[in-house]
């Protein structure tokens, strides 16, 4: 290579490193203004519900923030949650409003009540379970979102009603959740 053809490719090299950021990920997809989501509402007036009685309330949903962040209130009625596991690429954090939780993240098991939260690091198992009667509130948060919030919208349409359980773990495994154990018995803790 000649040395003027050199010092052209350098100089060529050198300009494109200094302009500013025009190569990297195109503008995301987030909403560019702030939102108030009222007590008892979601986000976009359609409640979650996986179980009788209990529902979900996005709060911040996926599309708010390019999917960096999922946050939902859970209300439930009923006692117990769900089957140990983890997810690959989530941690996920839970702040009680209201009511009591036993919260096993690892080998560790939170008794947590109004205003105590716990958090789970991503790849680390855990499960959750109401305790008491009356009903119970939890803050849910995952980070990133991932496909959690499609995970529970697809759930509350049915889309697990007529899967075997082997399909219905690879369903788990295709949103990120690899279950690993039975949920907590909280009678027993």
């Amino acid at each position: 290579m000649k040395r003027s053809s050199f010092l052209k490719l350098g100089f060529l090299g050198t300009s494109l490193l200094s302009t500013p950021y025009t190569f990297a990920k195109a503008k995301n997809k987030r909403i560019d203004k702030g939102f108030k989501v009222d007590a008892g509402k979601d986000r976009f007036d359609k409640p979650i519900s996986l179980f009788e009685g209990d529902r979900f309330y996005t709060k911040v949903a996926t599309q708010d923030t390019d999917g960096d962040l999922y946050v939902y209130e859970s209300t439930r009625q009923k006692s117990g949650g769900p089957a140990l596991h983890f997810h690959y690429e989530q941690d996920e954090f839970w702040y009680i409003l209201k009511g009591e939780f036993m919260i096993k993240v690892g080998d560790e098991i939170y008794h947590a009540k109004e205003g105590d939260s716990v958090f789970g690091p991503r790849m680390v198992p855990h499960a959750f379970a109401k305790v008491g009667d009356g009903e119970a509130k939890l803050l849910m948060t995952f980070q990133p979102a991932g496909k959690m919030e499609h995970f529970f919208k697809a759930i509350s349409e049915g889309v697990e009603k007529n899967m075997s359980e082997a399909e219905k773990l690879q369903f788990r495994e295709n949103h990120g959740i690899k279950v690993v154990g039975p949920a907590l018995d909280y009678l027993k803790q």
